[in-house]
């Protein structure tokens, strides 16, 4: 796995863990992280989270898009999306193929040493450094070098203008000195980090929780919320009866099992809209999913509104292409009807020569239409959305297997079986397309796992990320998502909206819309200026 999938644990995985018990301190009745109306007269608070990193280094992929508790970048998030300063004093101008930042004064890592434009440099270095294997590497080949020409300044030389140059800068900034020279893939770095974020890290038990403390220095203020557990476990459910028997103070659900806890005194039930996408991954070089008919035909025959009725519980909405409804780049032409034509379906699969065989399943030349769809054993929302895609594809003669797998078991069968997959950003239409459809990508893990190959669209997302005219990029992303339907890449299903339980008032609670990660990354993103209620 190891690089790619420690990006992808992060994006997309909601990752697979032994489901433990927190430690004592955690679940005794007299010690912090225990039931209460208001959590804020505790020190602790633990979050019941679904994923487990692979690594807190942000050179390697933790939380690049500015989710970290630990770690800043030069630029952060508003609510609202947009860029404001971190590490950096300003947001510069963005003209051409130089970029330079002046540093924030005064700010310190955890352990106490400066913050200089070397650490800045050398972070965006390591990155772009092949021997590193940084999973997140191609996010950042836009940028030739980075130099540190005095300590308060960082300058950015790019090979072409990039426009989403600043979204890239909410990379987590790590220590020069703790790293250089070093073997990244096994540096004690990885699970021992050291930032400047808001928390600083104290201990991290594998499979169980990562165990964090406010930074009582920390340039934006010290937070109110003084320790933090980030408890990991991956299966829904188990999160849920946590959350019921006083475990966790906050977690993360999907909408079905988090409906148990609407209404419920002391809690408050948060649903964030969110460009996360729900989808069916194809292998295009299979003989099945291969063709573009029975893809076609599958994505008429889907009845999403009952997907979202039903199974995200109105928390969501239909889906149709890899950029959100409601967002800046979306294209609406791409969008479908939510409801299925299965005759039209089958007009098409007759046309395409799938005819009808024994058993209700088409044949082709010998060939029946079955294909094997997976998705992640312990996700209870992927499971339900692979039942109803078999159930709606069974309607039109394609027969659909499903194989509930771990993510060890999945990885190695993309290029033969299709999978339920999720991906999305609302940042900028480069992000997690360039990756999942360009064919320099092809295979390459997570990314364009089903080895989709057109020059005509690697030309559009190099125009794309190279064009600095808000106007032509959107003309560009525009025809992307187009061609991307027309081949039926992949057939999208839904969009999540991010349902969140918390227990207790607080101020401070900033929803925004959200990328498909959605852990600390999500609501939980503000933590550190959360303030009990009054």
């Amino acid at each position: 796995m190891k690089i790619l999938r420690a990006r992808f644990v992060t994006l997309a995985r909601l990752g697979v863990v032994a489901i433990l018990g927190l430690s004592a301190s955690c679940t005794a009745p007299s010690s912090p992280g225990t039931s209460s109306s208001n959590p804020g007269t505790r020190d602790t608070f633990v979050l019941g989270l679904a994923s487990e990193p692979d690594t807190l280094n942000p050179v390697l992929g933790y939380e690049p898009d500015g989710g970290s508790l630990l770690f800043d970048g030069l630029v952060r998030r508003n609510a609202d999306l947009t860029l404001a300063p971190a590490l950096a004093e300003r947001l510069p101008d963005v003209k051409g193929t130089t970029v330079t930042f002046t540093l924030r004064q005064g700010v310190r890592f955890h352990d106490g040493t400066p913050l200089t434009s070397d650490d800045v440099a050398y972070t965006y270095q390591a990155v772009l450094d092949p021997k590193n294997n940084s999973g997140i590497r191609g996010d950042y080949t836009a940028i030739e070098s980075v130099e540190a020409p005095d300590p308060a300044t960082v300058v950015f030389h790019l090979k072409h203008p990039y426009a989403p140059i600043l979204q890239r800068a909410t990379l987590g900034i790590v220590p020069r000195r703790l790293l250089q020279g070093q073997s990244l893939d096994k540096a004690a770095f990885n699970t021992k980090p050291v930032g400047t974020g808001p928390y600083r890290f104290v201990s991290w038990t594998p499979g169980d929780k990562v165990v964090l403390e406010a930074n009582q220095s920390y340039w934006g203020g010290a937070p109110a919320i003084k320790r933090l557990v980030m408890a990991y476990s991956a299966d829904d459910n188990v999160r849920a009866t946590r959350m019921a028997a006083g475990e966790f103070d906050a977690t993360e659900l999907p909408p079905k099992a988090a409906a148990r806890f609407e209404d419920q005194v002391g809690l408050t039930v948060y649903k964030v809209p969110s460009a996360d996408y729900r989808g069916v991954m194809f292998p295009l070089d299979a003989p099945v999913t291969g063709d573009k008919a029975i893809r076609k035909a599958l994505s008429l025959a889907l009845d999403r509104s009952a997907m979202v009725g039903a199974i995200l519980a109105g928390a969501g909405r239909p889906a149709f292409g890899p950029v959100a409804p409601g967002t800046t780049w979306h294209n609406p032409a791409v969008d479908g009807t939510p409801t299925p034509d299965r005759d039209q379906a089958a007009r098409l699969l007759d046309q395409a020569g799938w005819k009808p065989g024994s058993g209700g399943v088409r044949v082709k030349d010998g060939t029946p239409a079955s294909f094997t769809l997976m998705y992640p054993a312990g996700d209870s929302l992927r499971k339900d959305l692979a039942l109803a895609v078999a159930s709606d594809a069974k309607k039109i003669g394609v027969d659909v297997r499903l194989a509930g797998l771990d993510w060890d078991a999945i990885e190695p069968r993309m290029a033969k079986d299709a999978l339920i997959m999720g991906y999305g950003s609302p940042y900028d239409p480069d992000y997690i397309n360039y990756e999942m459809f360009h064919s320099s990508f092809s295979g390459q893990g997570f990314f364009n796992p089903g080895h989709y190959k057109e020059p005509d669209v690697d030309a559009l997302l190099e125009k794309g990320r190279a064009e600095t005219d808000p106007t032509v990029r959107k003309q560009t992303y525009d025809a992307l998502q187009q061609r991307i339907r027309d081949d039926e890449v992949w057939t999208y299903l839904v969009y999540l909206q991010h349902v969140y339980v918390v227990r207790g008032k607080w101020t401070g609670i900033a929803p925004a819309v959200e990328a498909h990660e959605h852990a600390t990354g999500g609501l939980f993103r503000t933590l550190a200026e959360w303030k009990p209620a009054a």
